[in-house]
């Protein structure tokens, strides 16, 4: 699917919003004041506009700690991050066909995965649930504010909630999962190309082990947990020769800080050395 002028004009007036200081979210004092990176964000919407329009795009966010952490060893996350990544966030999903999530995200979090706090459509949302564990009282289950498709292993039963697709997919033999290059190929196949991965922090991991990522923005919040549950874990490496190659720019984003980063293969990091 190809963005329309209406779509990315709801993002640019969107932005327009944002031409003053903000207040951080978590400030110390009435003066304390944030600024949002409005002319540089723009033209990172835009590269994501134009993506999305051409062969398309597979794009995870995630937002953490200083020291890493997605939530409390609880699960509890609301809101690491501050209002301006939130609104971040909406903006990348009016930018893409559809947002993923892990059946865990759900559980912990019941989101609803919409735009509501910005102008644009809202994607359509992929949960991925291969042991069918998706509670039936899910609130995107029940909104009817965009598509619902489940991703489940064959021999699973189908949701039967109205307006809900089940997609049964083969599951890896390694791990129990659905593969990531299965799901991303069976939603080309219904014509959405520019996908954003959500959460939470395994279902991103392991897309980024499938080297099934194009990019990845996290959002760091001045906040410290301490413990919890880490944002990212990779298979075990020797020697930074293997760790994952990544291409960066930073964007201030209220009190948070985003990284908006590109894989590197393994040719395009030997040129830039």
């Amino acid at each position: 699917m190809t963005i329309s002028e209406d779509v990315w004009r709801n993002v640019i007036n969107d932005m327009a919003k944002l031409s003053g200081p903000e207040e951080d979210f978590n400030q110390d004092s009435a003066d304390s004041k944030h600024t949002v990176d409005c002319e540089n964000l723009e033209s990172l919407y835009l590269d994501l506009a134009r993506s999305r329009n051409e062969a398309g795009v597979v794009l995870a966010q995630m937002g953490q700690s200083l020291d890493g952490r997605i939530a409390t060893e609880s699960g509890h996350s609301h809101y690491i991050n501050g209002q301006e990544s939130l609104d971040h966030l909406h903006r990348l999903r009016a930018l893409v066909d559809a947002v993923i999530v892990g059946v865990e995200t759900v559980v912990l979090d019941d989101p609803r995965l919409t735009t509501r706090r910005v102008e644009g459509p809202s994607p359509a949302r992929v949960i991925l649930d291969p042991n069918g564990r998706l509670p039936e009282t899910a609130s995107l289950l029940h909104d009817g504010a965009a598509p619902v498709y489940v991703v489940r292993r064959g021999g699973t039963q189908p949701v039967q909630t109205a307006g809900t697709e089940t997609l049964f997919l083969e599951s890896e033999a390694s791990e129990g999962g659905i593969g990531p290059h299965s799901v991303l190929s069976e939603l080309r196949r219904r014509g959405m190309r520019s996908i954003l991965v959500e959460g939470g922090g395994r279902t991103i991991s392991r897309f980024i082990s499938a080297k099934a990522l194009d990019r990845l923005h996290i959002m760091v919040a001045p906040l410290l947990i301490g413990s919890g549950r880490a944002g990212l874990s990779l298979p075990v490496i020797e020697t930074l020769d293997d760790a994952v190659r990544l291409k960066s720019r930073r964007f201030d984003l209220g009190g948070d800080t985003l990284f908006e980063c590109q894989f590197l293969s393994d040719d395009e990091f030997s040129a830039k050395e």
